[in-house]
């Protein structure tokens, strides 16, 4: 990426209205080389991406879908599939969202969708086989000359919307808040984590520091599922919270990296006691930087 990937998380934001016009050839290589080459997740499983262009009956099969927002203009869309595997969601998470990172650095708007996508026309434009599935999609285009001012509105707001730091980071156990000026070297890191895009924006990790490790939970919100009420429907979707933790260790990861500070991902789970039965570990980035 030719920008910083922490300014790169800063500038993005969920785009529902885009410019009614194609992506740029050399922009559509650009983007199609990285997903044929971003497509083996931190935990072994293989997703692969496609960019299908749009119809004009996208939007109203999304709507029907019960997608959040209105998608207006989208010229593209990047669909991923998967097949059953252990944390493929959160691989998928983390894959998708180096995907939308990278299109936001070729000057890109993109919208994370959830929904059931089986039976739809995005799985015809990418056939499906029947052992996989799509958790989800996004739209990609040129963000609409209108939309730059209420997308950065909007994103304001987004962010007043956001938990604070002492709900989200935690010192060896749940019960005692990570101060900030404990977070030392990592604390541009975890403010990319909190930023992260989260289905119905619930920011669902929780990450607690304990020596050389970072252990990442999902904190499930209740009756938030496989089964969840949008716009009114009750809609069987992928486990999207568990995305949401791919999507957040992408942010994590990522911005470790730029910053000089070693680690990698492993499934260490600690003796911790955790809050309640909607808590579940997904796993731990062991740090190797030294002061």
């Amino acid at each position: 990426m030719k920008k910083s990937v922490i300014s790169l998380v800063n500038e993005r934001f969920s785009c529902r209205k885009y410019m009614e016009k194609q992506i740029s050839n050399e922009t559509q290589r650009l983007l199609k080389d990285f997903l044929e080459n971003n497509q083996i997740g931190p935990f072994g499983n293989c997703i692969r991406f496609c960019l299908i262009a749009a119809t004009s009956s996208d939007g109203q099969e999304l709507k029907g879908l019960g997608t959040y927002g209105v998608i207006k203009g989208a010229q593209s869309y990047i669909a991923g599939a998967m097949e059953p595997g252990q944390k493929n969601l959160e691989d998928f998470g983390y894959l998708m969202e180096k995907a939308i990172l990278l299109s936001t650095d070729l000057g890109l708007g993109t919208c994370w969708l959830g929904g059931t996508f089986k039976k739809t026309s995005f799985a015809k434009k990418i056939n499906l086989t029947q052992n996989e599935t799509i958790p989800a999609i996004a739209s990609v285009g040129y963000i609409a000359d209108t939309d730059n001012a209420s997308g950065w509105l909007g994103k304001a707001v987004s962010r007043n919307k956001r938990l604070p730091r002492e709900q989200l980071f935690f010192k060896e156990t749940f019960t005692l808040p990570l101060p900030k000026s404990e977070e030392g070297a990592y604390e541009q890191v975890l403010d990319c984590v909190r930023l992260a895009p989260s289905a119905s924006n619930k920011q669902p990790w929780r990450i607690i520091k304990r020596d050389a490790y970072w252990h990442f939970y999902l904190q499930r919100t209740k009756g938030y599922g496989k089964d969840s009420f949008i716009m009114g429907k009750l809609l069987k979707l992928a486990d999207l919270q568990r995305v949401d933790m791919g999507i957040a260790m992408c942010h994590f990861e990522l911005a470790a990296h730029e910053l000089g500070l070693a680690g990698s991902w492993e499934i260490n789970e600690p003796n911790i006691e955790q809050p309640n039965e909607w808590t579940e570990y997904t796993a731990s980035w062991h740090s190797r930087y030294l002061k």
